[in-house]
C-alpha cells in the first residue's frame, strides 16, 4: 500500500514540474458511490498524448482533444464505454455515461456518472484504458464508499477487480 501511496504522490506531483513529457503511463479515476443520488461519480485523468494516441488508433487521422467540435468527445466517450467497465456485484452491467472532458496542465479530465437503480455494497470494476496501446500502464482507481476510502491498481494482466464496501 505504501508503494502505491508513493505512486500515487508522484503522479500528482510530476505535472507541478513543468515536465513536458513524462516517463510513466498512467491514468488516475477518483470512483465516489453517491447513494443519495443513486449513481457513481467518475474522475479521471489521462495524459493528453498518451489519449490521443489510444483515441486515434484506426482512425484515418490523428485525434486531437482540442480539435473543435463534437468529435473529440464523442470519441473519448465511446473509448471510456470500451475500457472502463462496471458490473453490480451479481454481474449487470451499469451503463458509464461520459459527461464531459475538461483541460488541466498535461492532460484532461474525463467526468462520467453511472446510474443504479438499487443500493450498492460494492462493485466489478474493469479498468484498462490504454493497457492495449502501452505496455507498462498503470491505472490507479480511489474509490470512496459508505465512508469508506480504498484504492485499487489495475494494469496488464490484472484488469478487473471486485470491490466492497
Amino acid at each position: 500500500m505504501r508503494l502505491l501511496a508513493a505512486f500515487v504522490a508522484l503522479v500528482l506531483l510530476l505535472p507541478l514540474t513543468g515536465a513536458a513529457l513524462h516517463a510513466y503511463h498512467s491514468t488516475i479515476t477518483e470512483l465516489r458511490y453517491n447513494a443519495a443520488k443513486k449513481q457513481l461519480e467518475l474522475s479521471v485523468k489521462v495524459f493528453t498524448d498518451d489519449f490521443e494516441k489510444a483515441l486515434s488508433q484506426g482512425q484515418p487521422a490523428s485525434v486531437s482533444l482540442a480539435a473543435a467540435g463534437p468529435r473529440p468527445l464523442a470519441l473519448a466517450t465511446a473509448y471510456v464505454q470500451r475500457t472502463l467497465q462496471i458490473r453490480t456485484l451479481a454481474g449487470a452491467p451499469l451503463q458509464v455515461q461520459v459527461l464531459g472532458m475538461q483541460a488541466e496542465n498535461d492532460g484532461y479530465w474525463l467526468y462520467c456518472k453511472v446510474p443504479v437503480a438499487d443500493a450498492l455494497s460494492g462493485i466489478q470494476l474493469r479498468q484498462a484504458m490504454m493497457l492495449d496501446v502501452f505496455g507498462d500502464e498503470m491505472n490507479i482507481v480511489n474509490i470512496e464508499a459508505n465512508g469508506k476510502k480504498q484504492s485499487a491498481l489495475f494494469r496488464a494482466g490484472h484488469e478487473q477487480e471486485t470491490i466492497n464496501w
